[in-house]
């Protein structure tokens, strides 16, 4: 098997992962093949099942596949211990769904957001030392919150705050990689297109390459650039976004673009 070329960010071969589900067994992803450049942004579409959290988890290092192979810059993640994997942990952050079972409400925000920053792994990575107060107020003013919003607890803020203390959580390791799963399907439909051009903004601004699960392909037309759509654990369709919008290449990708609610991702 050739070795991934040097210049991808990400590169997976086979990647397989099969669970034990009640006595059954369930085959979440099949034998996907994926590669992705940097400062790319790319959507990850699919219903509900198709496989796209489970891909995006073993790119993340989160889980380890049943088989196949996955890299990262170059170096090879598949089955590598959690103490040899600082340099993916400081490089590839993610934001999850819902900020109220993301969030741990026990603690103030100021340490949510600074707790990458306290991890040993993380700390190992950082060429320098961080003044963790500094950073809180970078990313806070990143995301559009309150300077003293640290002091304060998740429940007192809205669902849209609630998921840009997630986002600033998530960009306080200054990371290469941001994958957001699902990062708006929790929110209000009138505070979504905040949080779309809030990510927009902070990807161009950072020069981030993004990785976006999404079951909405409005949501994935507003942020990436290319697109792979899922279905039964394999990816069916690959190419830029535009091209798969203007002429999708099957009768499932077709389909997902007529019947998905659009939302305007539109005003501030």
């Amino acid at each position: 098997m050739a070795e991934p070329r040097a210049d991808h960010l990400y590169r997976a071969e086979g990647l397989t992962r099969r669970y034990r589900n009640g006595g059954r067994d369930v085959l979440a992803l099949d034998a996907v093949d994926l590669s992705l450049d940097r400062g790319h942004r790319l959507g990850i579409v699919g219903e509900s099942g198709s496989g796209k959290s489970t891909l995006v988890r073993l790119l993340a290092g989160l889980d380890h596949p049943s088989a196949g192979r996955v890299w990262f810059e170059g170096t090879e993640i598949t089955d590598l211990p959690e103490k040899r994997l600082g340099f993916l942990r400081a490089s590839v952050q993610m934001v999850f769904q819902d900020p109220r079972s993301s969030l741990n409400p026990r603690m103030r925000v100021s340490d949510i957001i600074t707790e990458p920053l306290r991890s040993r792994l993380v700390r190992r990575q950082l060429t320098d030392r961080v003044d963790q107060q500094r950073r809180l107020a970078e990313v806070l003013a990143a995301v559009d919150l309150p300077a003293d919003a640290g002091g304060r607890y998740p429940h007192e803020f809205s669902g849209g705050q609630r998921q840009r203390i997630a986002i600033a959580r998530a960009l306080a390791p200054d990371p290469e990689v941001l994958i957001a799963d699902e990062p708006v399907s929790a929110l209000d439909v009138s505070v979504r297109a905040q949080v779309l051009n809030l990510l927009t903004d902070l990807v161009a601004a950072r020069g981030l390459t993004l990785i976006v699960v999404s079951h909405d392909l409005m949501v994935v037309r507003h942020l990436c650039d290319q697109l792979a759509v899922m279905r039964q654990g394999r990816i069916i369709e690959r190419g830029a976004t535009s091209s798969v919008y203007a002429d999708p290449q099957t009768g499932y990708t077709r389909a997902l673009l007529e019947a998905v609610p659009r939302i305007r991702a539109e005003g501030r």
